[in-house]
């Protein structure tokens, strides 16, 4: 099993979790927010129709929850809207969430890229798992892939399947299971 962190950043990353002293100083109980955006998470990694090709990340500040991300389909984006909407303790949701345009060529790409790279051995057992931590979102040709992996040779090795796919541009915004214990140390001190 995963640990927590490690579910909860497939397909959230701490895009501003904000304990910082100004909601200290009004008296807002920073485990709120914490609490809230685990919350969150979960509504959107136990969501049935959210797949490798989308990417949704989250801010909780106060009680109001931005939402971010690409999806492939326009009722995706509703959909993770209303599911974090009915967390307890969330006052408002802020969709800024991008709908990806429709595209054969994306789709095949998008495709291609998953098979080549959850068929490698190396991320066989990202494969077996329920939600798989690397999502490869394409728009236009051009693929981010984004998620968690165990280490820099995995993010590196993702990156060159993805690049010898034909897409446009590769960005590998892929982090380290260590660059995201890092930085939840870092929020955790302030």
């Amino acid at each position: 099993m995963l640990p927590l962190y490690r579910r909860s950043f497939t397909a959230f990353l701490f895009v501003g979790f904000l304990t910082s002293s100004p909601a200290l100083a009004q008296g807002v109980d920073p485990d709120v927010d914490h609490r809230i955006f685990k919350d969150a998470a979960s509504r959107v990694t136990t969501y049935t129709r959210f797949t490798i090709f989308d990417d949704v990340r989250a801010s909780v500040d106060e009680g109001v929850v931005t939402l971010t991300g690409k999806v492939t389909m326009p009722y995706k984006r509703n959909d993770i809207e209303r599911r974090v909407a009915r967390v307890d303790g969330v006052r408002q949701v802020v969709n800024r969430i991008d709908v990806l345009p429709v595209s054969i060529f994306d789709d095949e790409l998008r495709h291609r890229i998953a098979r080549q790279i959850y068929s490698n051995p190396s991320f066989w057992h990202y494969a077996a798992m329920a939600n798989p931590p690397i999502h490869i979102v394409v728009d236009r040709g051009r693929v981010t892939l984004t998620g968690v992996v165990m280490s820099e040779v995995e993010k590196m090795l993702a990156r060159s399947i993805a690049t010898g796919s034909g897409a446009l541009s590769v960005t590998n915004d892929l982090r380290t299971e260590a660059e995201m214990q890092a930085e939840l140390e870092k929020i955790a001190r302030k």
